[in-house]
């Protein structure tokens, strides 16, 4: 066993052991949901920073800058700009209006749940990819590593998610993504900049990163350019990154837990910050992997990445790992947490009669369950473009969140426009994305009728064929319309006034005292 894999072994050692420890302070449900309503502004912060920056946002990032280009840096941006968002205009409303999952928002207004199971159906969507992101990508680390096979990987990275979820709850979580955080940041800039030195220097990198571009014919302007990857592409990735955040029920249940109210934007905003730090370091280190192997994409350049870590020095090498597998677990643990709370109180209605330790073993339970679920369809099969992959199931969480803005935001919406801009955002872009699947392929350019209509209309829109412009638009019709055809009636109305009662001023208190 190397030393590389000695360190974040440990790394992960200490973590279960952690985890176990911190599950005799879960008495109940809301203790674990919630971390019991006492998370300091610091734990808030990195509750939030580690749950969104993750493995997308270290090894996604990377491996897309490896193979595209520049471009990609902007997610980090687009990562800041989304919890800047939830800070300023949601986490408050979700707050006052005690809801742990987005979808309880439409039953406190409306009394109904058709909305809310809509919306739950959507984010477990994005969900249910993210828990499958999450233990590949310490299966890449793993097999990198050691040569484990993929599988067994895979197998190992999602007990550990499930393990720790299970344990830590949401204060475990929020405890431990300080030291997440911290690795994450300190561990992915060290091994850039000895990664860098090694190659010769920020010249040296440019140098060979011309010759290894124009080995696999790459376009060297392209790849070095900040928009080199299509401005469609780029507003594609704003929707998909940065407008579907108010509706990721996760930013629920933190707000919900910050010990309080002021915490919250502030606490969003230094996560945002954080977060778009990592990403660009990410970024740093996906240049570099590309000078020194060249511009693989998929599977190849992730343990490029690996083997680059390595490199840098077996101690050095193994930190940066551990910084990547605790951004992993810091953005699996608390998605995985948020699925169960999600389920159980949007799709078990029953739940709301369970005592404080039935709802606690039913969150663990349902955890599991989902976490299971994840790794069984990561071992299936291979995984291109992780940072593709997660865009595609942020883009289908887009409606709800238009949905929920309207709902907070303007008194006037009604539950039926709720309804249908959330089902016709998600069916359109559903539907958008399964036929760009099923006719992209050459062979539809001359197969005659509907499929080579398609794949004439992609191939001219090219990049603004993405789901996600889709996701955006229809409800931002829809909801409008049907809410001023069909307003609401009295009764539909009988929740109003004690729904915005309960929401009170939005005042945002920008105070940093």
């Amino acid at each position: 066993m190397n030393t590389a894999t000695v360190v974040v072994a440990l790394y992960l050692s200490l973590f279960v052991a952690l985890g176990f420890y911190l599950n005799r302070r879960n008495a109940s449900g809301s203790d674990w949901a919630l971390g019991g309503g006492t998370l300091t502004l610091f734990m808030l912060v990195a509750g939030i920073a580690g749950t969104r920056i993750g493995g997308v946002g270290t090894y996604g990032v990377t491996g897309d800058v490896i193979a595209e280009g520049l471009g990609h840096f902007w997610f980090g941006a687009n990562l800041f700009s989304a919890l800047l968002l939830v800070g300023l205009f949601y986490a408050i409303p979700y707050r006052r209006l005690k809801v742990i999952s987005v979808g309880q928002v439409f039953e406190r207004r409306f009394g109904s749940h058709r909305c809310q199971w809509l919306t739950s159906l959507c984010i477990q969507t994005e969900y249910l990819i993210i828990n499958i992101i999450e233990p590949y990508v310490i299966g890449l680390i793993i097999n990198g590593l050691t040569g484990i096979p993929l599988v067994i990987g895979i197998i190992i990275g999602g007990l550990l998610i499930i393990g720790f979820t299970v344990t830590g709850g949401m204060k475990g979580v929020a405890a431990t993504n300080i030291i997440h955080c911290f690795v994450i940041f300190f561990g992915l800039l060290f091994v850039g900049l000895v990664a860098m030195q090694n190659i010769g220097g920020w010249d040296e990198v440019v140098a060979q990163s011309t010759i290894k571009l124009a080995e696999a014919g790459k376009d060297d302007v392209t790849w070095w350019s900040f928009t080199g990857i299509g401005i469609a592409t780029l507003i594609a990735l704003f929707i998909s990154a940065t407008i579907h955040t108010p509706s990721v029920s996760i930013y629920a249940n933190m707000a919900n837990s910050a010990a309080k109210e002021s915490y919250l934007i502030k606490g969003f905003i230094m996560a945002g910050i954080f977060c778009c730090l990592v990403a660009w370091i990410a970024g740093f280190i996906g240049i570099l992997t590309m000078a020194t192997y060249g511009p693989e994409s998929g599977l190849s350049s992730y343990r490029n990445i690996t083997q680059l870590a390595v490199d840098t020095g077996p101690i050095l090498g193994g930190i940066a790992l551990a910084a990547v597998v605790a951004a992993v677990i810091s953005t699996g643990a608390p998605v995985l947490l948020a699925s169960a709370t999600m389920f159980v109180n949007d799709w078990l209605p029953s739940a709301k009669k369970l005592s404080s330790k039935q709802q606690l073993r039913t969150y663990k339970i349902i955890a599991v369950v989902y976490g299971l679920i994840g790794v069984f369809i990561a071992c299936l099969g291979y995984i291109g473009s992780i940072l593709k992959l997660l865009l595609l199931a942020y883009a289908f969480v887009v409606p709800p969140a238009v949905a929920v803005t309207f709902v907070i935001y303007w008194r006037r919406t009604t539950e039926r426009a709720a309804f249908w801009g959330i089902a016709t955002g998600f069916g359109s872009g559903l539907i958008m994305w399964l036929f760009n699947t099923l006719f992209d392929g050459a062979k539809n350019a001359t197969a005659g009728g509907f499929a080579q209509w398609w794949y004439e209309s992609i191939s001219y829109l090219n990049e603004w064929s993405d789901p996600s412009f889709l996701t955006l638009l229809v409800p931002l019709i829809v909801i409008p319309i049907v809410t001023l055809l069909y307003p609401n009636t009295p009764s539909e109305n009988e929740h109003h006034d004690d729904f915005y009662k309960q929401l009170g001023r939005l005042r945002r208190n920008f105070s940093w005292s």
